[in-house]
């Protein structure tokens, strides 16, 4: 027995790993049963494993697919380069230096600085919006539409104060958006972004509308005239100038990553918005912002009680609530329709306010010089101020 058992132990060397199960087998069965075993039969032909079968293009996308196919066509990488020229420092600005240096003054390096952004076609023969930081400083930029095709794009004009920039292509029939409504939204309705965010082509992320009416000071950019759309859909560089979307897939804001620090928040500028400051820059090639002269805040308890106490004020506030006139620009049009410290607005073209972004709104929405009527209290009485609202100064 010792002999067989070594004899077969040999065989399964030979014949390798491929019967190990078998040895293994072997030797867990009784001397009785060897000799009724038999290796199992292998089939000669092998069936093909059964993947289930291939299933017809799905139907029934969700909102947001649809809202993608839909938009996505017309939504264009935007690829920008300018010339920055390193200023040399104050030191070597100084007579002295000057002298001794004479022609071997350091030379101002050049470099180029290439930035990418995102927007989308208004018309079908290549008009674009986008936000007005993507194109600064050039006149010339590459657009890529999603299916490949490159045009060489010329800026006609961009809007600092509301971060807006039309730029046109050379091209027809190409895909176009739809507008929606910015006005008619309501925090925690869907929103769909559409971007090129660090570059990803035609990324689509999708969160809700977190508020509306964002003021410029309350997202961190007083310098800009706008009442921000929130989001909570990621909106990343790159994705400036891209459009959000409402769950129809119609546009009701342009994308802007202004805060580079915002985990979580993103804010969009609303299209009524944009579409007022590029019609203006499509027929002039600037936008006009109305201008009064006037720095105001806007009252509350605590905060009257601490202007109060500021001898150098020059005047006593009397109400808890409004907007306060703090201080008028000279030779400014609110000068010369005879606004003063002190006073405190209650309508602007015949509209109730009770914020100063509301103020300034009022005044945004007004023509340059066509009198607006002001309603205001000055110590106590109601007055009415007609004010001429101006361009506003560029520097």
């Amino acid at each position: 027995m010792r002999i067989k058992q070594f004899v077969v132990y040999v065989a399964l060397l030979i014949l390798g790993g491929s019967v190990g199960v078998w040895g293994s087998r072997y030797w867990m069965e009784t001397p009785q049963q060897e000799a009724s075993q038999t290796p199992p039969v292998v089939p000669t032909t092998l069936k093909p494993f059964p993947f289930p079968a291939k299933s017809s293009p799905k139907t029934n996308l969700n909102f947001i697919a649809q809202a993608a196919q839909k938009v996505g066509p017309a939504v264009v990488r935007i690829d920008a380069t300018r010339q920055v020229s390193e200023q040399m420092g104050e030191t070597f600005e100084h007579p002295f230096f000057r002298r001794f240096f004479g022609n071997d003054l350091p030379i101002p390096r050049e470099h180029v600085e290439r930035g990418t952004g995102s927007g989308f076609i208004l018309t079908s023969d290549g008009q674009l919006l986008t936000n007005a930081h993507v194109v600064d400083g050039t006149k010339e930029v590459k657009v890529t539409l999603k299916d490949g095709q490159v045009y060489q794009g010329t800026v006609l004009g961009t809007d600092p104060m509301t971060d807006v920039a039309v730029v046109k292509i050379n091209a027809t029939d190409l895909p176009t958006v739809d507008i929606g409504s910015a006005d008619q939204l309501n925090p925690g309705e869907w929103a769909i972004a559409i971007g090129n965010p660090l570059g990803l082509d035609n990324t689509v992320t999708v969160g809700i509308i977190s508020a509306l009416g964002r003021s410029s000071s309350e997202v961190g950019v007083p310098d800009k005239r706008v009442r921000f759309i929130q989001t909570d859909a990621a909106i990343n560089p790159g994705n400036s100038g891209g459009p959000l979307l409402n769950a129809q897939g119609q546009v009701i804001g342009i994308n802007t990553a202004i805060r580079a620090d915002a985990q979580g928040l993103g804010f969009a500028i609303p299209i009524e918005t944009a579409q007022r400051v590029a019609n203006q820059l499509l027929t002039t090639g600037k936008a006009a912002h109305p201008y009064l002269g006037i720095h105001m805040i806007t009252l509350n308890p605590e905060l009257r009680k601490e202007l109060n106490e500021d001898q150098q004020l020059g005047f006593k506030v009397t109400a808890n609530k409004g907007v306060l006139v703090v201080r008028v620009v000279n030779d400014s049009p609110a000068e010369k329709a005879g606004f003063k410290p002190g006073d405190i607005i209650l309508k602007v073209g015949g509209k109730s306010v009770s914020k100063a972004v509301e103020v300034q709104e009022q005044v945004e929405l007004s023509t340059i010089g066509e009198t607006l009527p002001v309603e205001v209290v000055r110590k106590g009485k109601p007055k009415t101020l007609k004010v001429l609202p101006a361009s506003f100064p560029t520097n």
